[in-house]
């Protein structure tokens, strides 16, 4: 479990539970006591009233009152809103753009450090522009909902990425790919990857891929065309 997934975790099993001791929290999570308490550190930074009582009964407890907006969201839910915006707005089908960007602008300005580092990374890989009017756009479904968060942890900790992949012939295949950009033509959101296999870069259409995977072996970053 990575950091921000960590402190995810403690923040929901403390607003769960009440109060909750370090070892509690280190046994779940699977870490250090050690770990653990610099954690609650980097929480109390980040704006969250986590106080602690020694002795029998006592705990790590948090106050509801110090949980801003900004800390709750995560990173991809921001980028998924930020996707859903600029693509709208490629479309031209988006009358309050203003209110939209205004919105967003505030809640970066709140977030911490090293939530805006990974939203900074995960927008360097994102790509806008225009569909030709002479693709078909007939057979478009629903993308899988599990596919963005299976990309958080592909792009920032740049791991394989394996999905089903069914073709324009209805052929479904098994890919193991590098995940390097995504590309929305709207209506149309493409995965940009390379492909060991074929030693070369492949769009993916994300309408036809399911069952996303990220695997624990890494790959670098590619220069993409």
């Amino acid at each position: 479990m990575n950091i921000r997934r960590r402190h995810d975790f403690i923040i929901r099993s403390l607003r769960r539970s009440g109060t909750s001791t370090v070892g509690e929290l280190a046994s779940k999570v699977g870490v250090s006591k050690r770990t653990i308490l610099r954690d609650i550190s980097e929480l109390r930074d980040q704006g969250f009233l986590i106080d602690s009582e020694s002795g029998r009964g006592g705990g790590l407890q948090i106050s509801s009152q110090s949980i801003q907006a900004s800390s709750r969201i995560s990173v991809i839910e921001i980028f998924a809103l930020i996707i859903s915006v600029v693509s709208m707005r490629a479309a031209g089908t988006l009358p309050f753009s203003d209110f939209a960007n205004s919105g967003l602008a505030k809640i970066e300005k709140t977030l911490p450090t090293d939530k805006m580092r990974d939203l900074r990374r995960l927008l360097d890989c994102l790509y806008i522009g225009q569909l030709s009017s002479q693709v078909d756009t007939s057979d478009m479904g629903m993308i899988d909902l599990t596919l963005l968060p299976a990309f958080e942890i592909a792009f920032l900790e740049m791991r394989l990425l394996n999905f089903q992949y069914r073709d324009v012939k209805g052929v479904t295949t098994n890919r193991t790919i590098e995940p390097q950009a995504m590309l929305i033509l709207p209506p149309l959101w493409y995965l940009v990857a390379w492909d060991p296999t074929r030693r070369d870069f492949r769009h993916f259409r994300m309408d036809r891929i399911s069952k996303p995977e990220y695997i624990e072996t890494t790959f670098r970053r590619r220069y993409v065309p």
